[in-house]
């Protein structure tokens, strides 16, 4: 998504509002104690903003709902952050904004914006808005059998997912990409292989002994590892990946492939793009949206929603 015309940061900006919503513990605390400096950035800009800063996200999305639809929201923290939001974005035309400052910021990290750096992610809100796909996933059977979730990056099951879990027990000092890694090794120690099957559009992409799935709509998860670099947020598709079995040495290896895309050629990996997919594991497994863990579940079936996302600074 870089194809797009490079703008000078003293181009004028399109006039809308902004609904700033800064969620006060991403990046462990990061956001809010960025937050002056980005004020004094939109201030300078002289952006008309309200700012919005909630202890939930169900909170932060009560009160961007409350705005008209034309009031753009200016997302301040990681995945979790625009996850919790999307609700008001997706189908409704309301333009989202990004500026990453979370432990994980994968789908920004996708469109070159950078933690931290509020000048590029300012000045690519003159950027011409762009639509971007969005993801629909139901929980089939587990816990939340029944509930529905937006996504705009994407979901993992089983090792990855159990990663996730074991992201908030790791040293403080370490960042998002740190993080990842202290968890992935601290969970290949328990690996376990449970049977799934994985359908996208009706037909079986794979079904036997697995340790992981994913179903993306960006290219990378993790604080950086690129699990599916072939996907495009603005192709109409979406991007399944399983793995056969695998070792633990035989992962750990695979996992050096997948932090720069380069696993997908692998004889344990497999992959294919759709409209739809389901995954479906023998036992409750582990699963993850948009980086945040959703319980035990046996099931999900997800969909590919084109265009349903107005991008501001993509």
């Amino acid at each position: 998504m870089s194809d797009v015309t490079e703008v000078s940061s003293s181009q004028l900006l399109p006039a809308r509002h902004y609904a700033v919503v800064l969620n006060p513990s991403a990046g462990r605390g990061l956001a809010r104690r960025a937050w002056p400096r980005l004020e004094a950035e939109l201030r300078a800009r002289g952006l008309p903003f309200d700012l919005i800063s909630e202890p939930s996200g169900a909170a932060a999305l009560a009160r961007v709902q409350a705005f008209a639809p034309d009031v753009a929201v200016l997302a301040v923290g990681g995945d979790g952050t625009v996850g919790a939001l999307l609700p008001a974005l997706v189908g409704t035309g309301r333009p989202l904004g990004i500026v990453p400052l979370g432990s994980g910021n994968d789908f920004a990290g996708m469109l070159g914006l950078r933690a931290g750096d509020f000048t590029a992610a300012l000045n690519r809100l003159a950027y011409a808005p762009r639509r971007v796909d969005a993801l629909r996933a139901t929980i089939l059977g587990g816990e939340g059998a029944g509930t529905v979730h937006l996504l705009l990056n994407g979901l993992g099951m089983g090792f990855d997912a159990q990663v996730a879990a074991l992201m908030g027990r790791a040293p403080a000092r370490l960042s998002g990409f740190g993080r990842y890694a202290w968890a992935a090794l601290a969970a290949l120690r328990n690996l376990a292989l449970t049977p799934v099957r994985v359908e996208v559009d009706g037909q079986v992409l794979y079904a036997g002994p697995s340790c992981l799935a994913a179903v993306m709509n960006g290219t990378r998860y993790g604080g950086g590892f690129r699990i599916s670099p072939v996907s495009d947020a603005r192709d109409g598709l979406l991007n399944a990946l399983a793995s056969g079995p695998v070792t633990r040495g035989q992962l750990l290896a695979l996992m050096g492939w997948v932090l720069p895309g380069r696993h997908l050629g692998h004889p344990r990996v497999h992959h294919t793009a759709g409209h739809t997919a389901t995954v479906t594991w023998s036992r409750p497994t582990y699963l993850h949206l948009d980086g945040d863990l959703a319980g035990q579940v046996t099931g999900v079936r997800v969909e590919v929603l084109p265009g349903a996302l107005t991008l501001l600074n993509g």
